[in-house]
């Protein structure tokens, strides 16, 4: 297998492009450029770009073009060195990363500092038919499906003379009511709402179930917006089951965990996330499928391994004994300490512990309605309806995109949702092992 040495200047291999990966090699080339110091930044991603998520579940909802959800790296990064390759194992003794690819054969890059920062999959439980019929939202190929099999369905029932295989058709259950999981929801109903109204039959007959083991929708947010998502999202005659998950699924229909049976086609699983796979092949320790590192993102006794965003256990310094969530808000600014920290082993400035407050949760939930915590303030309504929209096109760091969703946000208050059905995404495509790596248990 050849290997590419450093024989001439150092090298940082950051793994992964997501939030965290992305700023820390932004943040990273500019601190190596003010310190005039000749250090190569390499970032391995199985992917061109890097992806917005929170906005996932509005490219669900046919709100928003992928496109514009997606940063280009040749773009954004024009520094870093790209390789489009997946990361298949670390060899941390001899410094070693194994890179693959469908193009070409496995190679090894050395490094003298690695950041870890693969993200997250979707946590999966062993639940008969899950892996095969149900599909997540962490990817631009999920999200497409999700939109597809949806609009597939509602075009197969107008065309279907059996009431029960109709109902079946016109039936989407989402497992998950985080933030996440609700706005999916929220967005997929309007579509489906729009959907009825220009066919000409009532919404009503598109039954919408939400699951979820919890006793509360949206605890993230409080008891008192939690409520009123509540209140929001039955007005729309979404069926929230609490205490309630799947059980088995088939490519008909699913049982859930009180027996009860719900004729579907559309399942969505978006139930909280783990580490990339990656990790489990480091034999380093985890805590809650995470890496586990210190306040300064270190991997303890490899001085020269940094960690950070979804993969890393990173303790949280203002709730002492906790750790951070994986949220975009974190894996951002652990992106840009991975960068200082980093920096600082190299021999430019100095190393600091990483510590944020949360400053809250921005969650967009449909037409007209949203809820926003910023900084402890409660609101919902049209005015978090505005913060949140605001909040995300401002977070997206390419002016291009923030251009883009600004546009397509105005527009959408005027024109319908789009209908056509593209098909750019197969179901091997959108499945957990095909489109976020996930391995298969078979």
């Amino acid at each position: 297998m050849p290997t590419e040495n450093t024989a001439g200047p150092q090298r940082v291999v950051i793994v992964g492009s997501g939030f965290a990966g992305f700023t820390c090699a932004r943040k990273l080339c500019r601190l190596l450029a003010q310190g005039d110091r000749d250090v190569e930044v390499v970032l391995v991603t199985p992917t061109d770009y890097m992806l917005y998520t929170p906005l996932l579940p509005d490219v669900a909802g046919g709100l928003i073009d992928p496109r514009f959800v997606v940063i280009s790296l040749a773009d954004a990064l024009p520094r870093v060195r790209l390789v489009v390759a997946k990361a298949e194992s670390i060899d941390l003794q001899r410094k070693t990363i194994t890179v693959t690819s469908d193009y070409h054969a496995p190679r090894e890059l050395s490094w003298d500092r690695l950041v870890l920062t693969p993200g997250s999959v979707t946590r999966l439980f062993d639940v008969p038919g899950l892996a095969e019929h149900a599909r997540g939202l962490k990817t631009v190929a999920e999200a497409l499906y999700l939109r597809e099999q949806m609009l597939r369905q509602l075009e197969l029932a107008d065309h279907e003379d059996d009431p029960q295989v109709r109902r079946a058709r016109r039936t989407v259950v989402v497992v998950g009511a985080s933030y996440a999981g609700t706005e999916l929801v929220a967005q997929l109903r309007a579509l489906a709402d729009a959907y009825a109204h220009r066919r000409g039959f009532d919404p009503g007959e598109i039954r919408f179930v939400l699951l979820d083991m919890a006793d509360r929708v949206m605890p993230e947010v409080g008891e008192k917006l939690g409520d009123k998502v509540l209140t929001v999202l039955r007005g729309r005659g979404i069926d929230i089951r609490l205490k309630t998950s799947l059980k088995e699924l088939t490519d008909s229909h699913v049982v859930l965990t009180d027996d009860s049976v719900v004729p579907t086609h559309t399942v969505a699983w978006v139930t909280g996330v783990t580490g990339a796979p990656l990790l489990q092949t480091l034999d380093l320790p985890m805590e809650r499928g995470r890496l586990v590192v210190d306040a300064n993102l270190g991997v303890p006794g490899h001085p020269d391994v940094f960690a950070g965003g979804d993969a890393a256990a990173v303790p949280d310094l203002t709730v002492p004994g906790k750790i951070t969530p994986p949220t975009a808000q974190h894996a951002t600014r652990q992106g840009k300490a991975l960068a200082r920290n980093v920096a600082a082993s190299l021999g430019i400035g100095h190393a600091a512990p990483y510590k944020h407050r949360d400053m809250g949760l921005v969650v967009d939930l449909g037409p007209g309605f949203a809820v926003a915590n910023p900084l402890g303030v409660h609101m919902s309504g049209l005015l978090a309806k505005a913060v949140t929209r605001a909040y995300h096109t401002f977070a997206v760091p390419r002016g291009l995109n923030r251009w883009a969703i600004t546009v397509t946000y105005a527009t959408n208050l005027v024109t319908p949702r789009p209908l056509t059905l593209l098909g750019l995404v197969s179901p091997e495509e959108s499945s957990f092992v095909g489109s976020e790596g996930i391995p298969s248990k078979r």
